[in-house]
């Protein structure tokens, strides 16, 4: 019997599987194969080093966008298949920047247990337009497909964007969120491997009863400091050999970062 994911004072590590670029996007290799190849090591990998859980996400497609087009949602539904096959861990997806019709449609297709949704509540501007929030269309689509038992993970003011309405706490962002169903909460710094400030998760923890989760920027000189406040840690770039997102997950890297809670 594994963790319980979404507690308070858990310490849950989540490891993010990063696939390579999907079909149709511009780093796009022409390779299917090696996708799903990688994204089953990367997994495997984390498992065998003592991580909790892991996301299946589809962090290669640069330029990203808000929503999957139908050949990066079948890419990413066979690379989440896949890993669920060969791991035990509870999986997770996290499609695009707010497509919650394709997580939970992956989701049931896949049996994960989890959907990441990075834009929930707010609403954001980045590379590609403006983000409006999907609380609603979300919770709406989890009863419609009956996966009422799989659970959300939601940001709030997420990295990589610009909110809307700056004025607007995180604090406010992280109640209405709690508010709008999702069953834990991530804070991030505001780019990929830059640290979450300590300031915003115990403003968060403060804010909801949801268990909180830091979303960027976890290392091994630092986790034991984030654990002592966050409930959870959600951790990618620092466990990737020579800090290079397309490369595989290395083993040492997360077993270094690990044993800082040791």
């Amino acid at each position: 019997m594994g963790k319980e994911l979404f507690q308070l004072q858990s310490s849950t590590i989540i490891g993010m599987v990063h696939c390579l670029p999907l079909p149709t996007t511009a780093g796009f290799s022409g390779d299917y194969q090696k996708i799903i190849a990688q994204a089953v090591q990367d997994a495997v990998t984390l498992e065998k080093a003592g991580v909790d859980a892991v996301i299946v996400e589809n962090m290669g497609d640069t330029p990203f966008s808000a929503h999957l087009n139908k050949a990066q949602l079948a890419a990413l539904t066979a690379a989440a298949a896949a890993v669920r096959n060969a791991v035990g861990l509870p999986v997770g997806i996290d499609a695009a920047f707010s497509d919650c019709e394709a997580d939970f449609a992956i989701a049931a297709v896949t049996g994960a247990s989890f959907v990441r949704v990075p834009v929930f509540v707010d609403t954001v501007c980045f590379s590609d337009g403006i983000i409006y929030p999907c609380a609603k269309k979300c919770i709406e689509y989890r009863k419609q497909m009956g996966l009422e038992h799989v659970k959300i993970l939601a940001d709030v003011q997420v990295k990589h964007a610009h909110m809307l309405l700056p004025q607007i706490t995180i604090e406010q962002s992280a109640k209405e969120a709690a508010d709008c169903g999702a069953d834990g909460i991530i804070v991030t710094g505001s780019q990929i491997g830059e640290e979450t400030p300590l300031d915003f998760i115990k403003r968060v923890k403060q804010a909801v009863s949801l268990p909180v989760f830091a979303g960027s920027g976890v290392k091994a000189g630092n986790i034991r400091e984030q654990m002592q406040i966050a409930d959870g840690a959600v951790i990618g770039s620092s466990l990737k050999e020579g800090g290079i997102l397309t490369n595989p997950i290395s083993y040492e890297l997360v077993r270094n970062v690990l044993s800082g809670l040791e």
